[in-house]
Formats: structure tokens, C-alpha cells, sequence
């Protein structure tokens, strides 16, 4: 069995083998999104349903009866569909710009060696979102040279997938970004909004549920605790994993929806935000990460925070 406040290497969709029953109070995380970031390019997005199918329904076990489940996770951008048309839109204000190649930029780095990205758009006449996406192959909505992606809405597949397990969607709530997102600085070239919020989809194990107003101030009562929208500050910097979510998203969940001393999982732990959320709301942590480097990084960050004094210090020799 997994020991409680430690990180473990392994994989999410074991964790049913390695956790008690009726042990999780509380289980936060996000998952991968099927954007096509490097740690998922080995995984089709069959594999990716069936990946987040097996999770969510390990969890039917491990929770506790009146326990919740919460999933970060946006409305996504999953594969290329060849089925679909292709863009039919004469952007006219951009005409002028030309069509601009991931061949025409890489010739314009040729020619101006030690060029930066903002310095070669100015040279081709494009945006840097342009010459960045024409570097990174990221220009997964395609265009009418390209394959279209397909828009995925998550929400209903989650439930379909938690309803299966024997959860029930009990709540959700929508965390807006502000404008530190890397994206932010960015605009569309068509009528597409850029996507700037998030989803926390909550669901409950059937049992009784304990409702304590007392866990938050009436200030946090009337501004998160019952509103719907979350506006919360973005993670300043992914220096050290490319996808983290800022710590006040779970010490939001954990305050409302755990008591002290109760235990809280993220299977997709990453560079350790849950388990850090969890320490400074007195909570007991437990982690799962597949990938051995962020184990250590998530171990490094929290050894650094109970080294401060601020919380009980946890005996990590059997994580890895």
C-alpha cells in the first residue's frame, strides 16, 4: 500500500491496487490534455479515454462514501480529423502578409543569424504567434492547408466516464486565467476567441457528505465559496513543468470540500502543487507521478517548505 504523505512513482491507473478503501477525502488533479506537449505524443486519444476511464473509475474504491473527485481540465484541442472541411475564410486585413511557411521563417533565421523570433516576424511581416506556431508544428487548428482539429467539450465524457464508477457530478466550477498565461499576449487571425478559463468538474462518491460553513470566512463564502467563476491568478512561469495550475485552485477545493487531518490525493502530481496546498491547509497528502524527475522535483519542493518550519516535517525514503 502507498504510504500517506509521500510521493510515488507510478502509474494513475493503479492506484486502486495501492490505496486503501474509503481512504481519499478528496482527490484534485488535471490530467493531460491531448494538445500534443511532448509528454503525451505517444498516446492516441483512444488511449487517452481510456487512460482518464480507468483513473476516474479507481476512484470509486479508494474515496471515501460522501468524498469528492475534482478535474481541472479544458475543453480540447485532440487530434486532426481529415473528415472535416477545410478553413474557408479570405482573411483580408492579413492579406497583404502573405502565406508565410515554417520554410520561409527558417530561411529568414538563415539569413539573419541570432534573430529573435519578435526580430524574424518583423521581417516577414507576421506575428511572432505566427513564426512561433510555423516552428513548433503547434498550429493544431489547421488551416486550409492543413487538416482541421476537432473541438472536444470534455464535460460530457467526464461525467459519462465518472457515472460509470458509480459517481455523480455534483458541482462545477470555472477557473478564468488572468493575463499571465503565456498566451495571453496573444490574438486570433479569425473570429476564435482565445481560450482563457478553465473547468474544475467536481464529482461526489454517494455517503454523507459533512457541511461545515466554518472552513471559510464569510469574506471567502461571499467571494469564491459559493460563486461559480474562480478568477485566479495564472502560474507566473512553467520553468520547471509545462503545465502547472496555480497553488490557490487546489487550496480552494481542499478548504471547502475536506476537514483537517483528512487525506488528499492528486494521481497526476506533477511539480507537487496539491500536496503543497494540502500541507499548508493541515491536510494529508498523497501523490502518484509516472514520470521519476517531477517525483523528485515534487519531494525537493516540499522538503523545502516543511524545512521553513511552517508545517510537520514527512519521511520521503520509500517514495521512489
Amino acid at each position: 500500500m502507498y504510504s500517506i504523505d509521500a510521493i510515488h512513482h507510478d502509474d494513475a491507473r493503479h492506484i486502486d491496487q495501492h490505496i486503501a478503501p474509503d481512504t481519499i477525502a478528496l482527490s484534485v488533479w488535471s490530467p493531460p490534455y491531448h494538445v500534443g506537449k511532448e509528454y503525451e505524443r505517444d498516446q492516441s486519444f483512444i488511449e487517452w479515454k481510456a487512460m482518464l476511464r480507468r483513473v476516474i473509475d479507481a476512484h470509486q474504491t479508494i474515496l471515501k462514501p460522501g468524498g469528492f473527485l475534482a478535474i481541472n481540465i479544458a475543453d480540447i484541442l485532440c487530434f486532426k480529423d481529415p473528415s472535416m472541411p477545410r478553413i474557408m475564410a479570405e482573411n483580408i486585413s492579413r492579406r497583404k502578409r502573405g502565406d508565410i511557411t515554417r520554410e520561409k521563417v527558417l530561411e529568414a533565421m538563415k539569413e539573419h543569424p541570432g534573430a529573435s523570433r519578435y526580430e524574424i516576424a518583423r521581417i516577414l511581416g507576421c506575428s511572432e504567434q505566427t513564426v512561433d506556431r510555423r516552428l513548433k508544428g503547434n498550429n493544431i487548428r489547421g488551416g486550409k492547408y492543413e487538416a482541421q482539429t476537432r473541438v472536444k467539450l470534455i464535460g460530457e465524457m467526464l461525467e459519462g466516464f465518472a457515472q460509470e464508477a458509480g459517481l455523480y457530478l455534483y458541482d462545477r466550477r470555472v477557473w478564468v486565467k488572468d493575463a499571465a498565461w503565456d498566451n495571453s499576449r496573444w490574438h486570433t487571425v479569425s473570429y476564435r476567441a482565445v481560450d482563457e478559463f478553465e473547468y474544475i468538474y467536481i464529482f461526489w462518491k454517494p455517503g454523507t457528505t459533512i457541511i461545515d460553513r466554518d472552513r471559510l470566512s464569510k469574506d471567502e463564502w461571499v467571494a469564491w465559496g459559493s460563486r461559480a467563476v474562480w478568477h485566479i491568478p495564472s502560474v507566473r512561469a512553467n520553468d520547471d513543468h509545462e503545465a502547472k495550475f496555480p497553488l490557490e485552485l487546489p487550496r480552494r477545493l481542499i478548504q471547502l470540500l475536506t476537514a483537517q487531518e483528512d487525506v488528499v490525493l492528486d494521481c497526476f502530481m506533477g511539480s507537487g502543487t496539491t500536496a503543497l496546498a494540502a500541507i499548508q491547509e493541515n491536510r494529508h497528502f498523497l501523490g502518484v507521478e509516472l514520470d521519476e524527475n517531477y517525483v523528485r522535483l515534487s519531494m525537493a519542493k516540499i522538503n523545502t517548505l516543511i524545512g521553513r518550519g511552517e508545517t510537520r516535517r514527512f519521511d520521503f525514503a520509500e517514495a521512489l
